[in-house]
């Protein structure tokens, strides 16, 4: 009530002036009433005169206000005058003083939990080495028992893979800090990829068929585009028919990931890129994350290359545009 009394002492002052003073005045230099028409003039010039005032105090504040870009100071008042401006502008000091520790505690928090999943995901790799290489040496001992150290593979393998997986999600917070834009042989960084995931096309009997050629040059980073073909590949082996193709191709700045499998239903497309969706396949096969083709989108979004995934009659494709960032055709 105090502060609003104050805000608004020009206005009572005006009609003090305005409504008693000023008709006593006229009243005794004549009748008020051969003067009405000369008291509402004096009444308008007067309350044009505080709003001209008004106006001027708070010219900055309306500037301010109808500002259409937003900055990180926009919540403060610069140089308030009137005593509403300068309540208003400690109140959002106060905010912006609690956002700014709050944002700051946050960060903090993604920086102990970023540690906490590499330490981790760190010391969980040593034993998964130590049982892979166990693996490889009782496969030559005991040529008999082939059949089950295979099953016990395999199941290292998916447990190597998530956890790669999930130091990728955590490593993806620092992805603008961790870009390296270069030139990228693109059939150097496919056949890589591919070598990598050498076993697991024997596994599921589904083999790559490149058909890039060797002066295709992309200016990418390196690091972050062999996730994403990782992912993809692996991808399509896993939802992919046995004893087919996944081809890969190049063409028009353009790169087509292509396997022949169980279409995903029109209604997922989009969806398959959020955060731990997995899908009707990924429920059924009980092996999806939902991860992948989210850091999928993070990574190709950062790095600005358009991308579109499409999927029908038990063909899925998966395209990424690098007409704007190639040297060489």
């Amino acid at each position: 009530m105090k502060l609003f009394l104050r805000d608004h002492v020009s206005f009572i002052i005006l009609y003090i002036t305005t409504m008693i003073c000023l008709p006593i005045v006229i009243h005794r230099l004549d009748d008020f009433s051969n003067h009405y028409a000369y008291f509402i003039f004096l009444s308008i010039i007067l309350l044009a005169i505080l709003l001209l005032f008004r106006y001027i105090r708070r010219k900055k504040m309306y500037t301010h206000l109808n500002g259409k870009e937003l900055g990180e100071n926009d919540l403060l008042i610069h140089h308030p005058q009137a005593l509403v401006e300068k309540a208003y502008a400690k109140q959002m000091q106060l905010i912006q003083s609690l956002f700014i520790s709050k944002e700051d505690e946050h960060k903090d928090f993604l920086h102990e939990q970023q540690l906490m999943i590499s330490q981790t995901v760190h010391q969980m790799k040593t034993p998964l080495s130590v049982i892979q290489l166990l693996i490889q040496t009782n496969q030559l001992k005991e040529p008999n028992l082939l059949l089950e150290w295979q099953k016990v593979k395999k199941e290292c393998d998916k447990v190597n893979y998530s956890l790669n997986q999930l130091l990728t999600y955590s490593r993806s917070s620092q992805l603008l800090a961790d870009l390296k834009i270069e030139p990228i042989s693109l059939k150097s960084i496919v056949k890589e990829v591919a070598n990598d995931l050498k076993d697991f096309f024997i596994e599921m009997e589904v083999y790559p068929k490149s058909t890039i050629e060797e002066n295709i040059l992309i200016y990418s980073d390196r690091k972050w585009l062999k996730v994403v073909i990782y992912q993809l590949l692996s991808n399509a082996v896993k939802y992919g028919e046995k004893k087919s193709f996944v081809l890969i191709r190049y063409e028009n700045g353009q790169l087509w990931i292509k396997n022949k499998g169980e279409a995903i239903p029109e209604s997922e497309i989009n969806r398959v890129f959020e955060l731990f969706y997995t899908g009707t396949k990924g429920r059924t096969q009980g092996e999806a994350t939902g991860i992948g083709l989210y850091l999928v989108k993070k990574i190709l979004s950062t790095l600005h290359h358009p991308y579109k995934l499409s999927s029908a009659h038990n063909e899925t494709m998966f395209m990424i545009d690098f007409s704007g960032s190639v040297d060489g055709c």
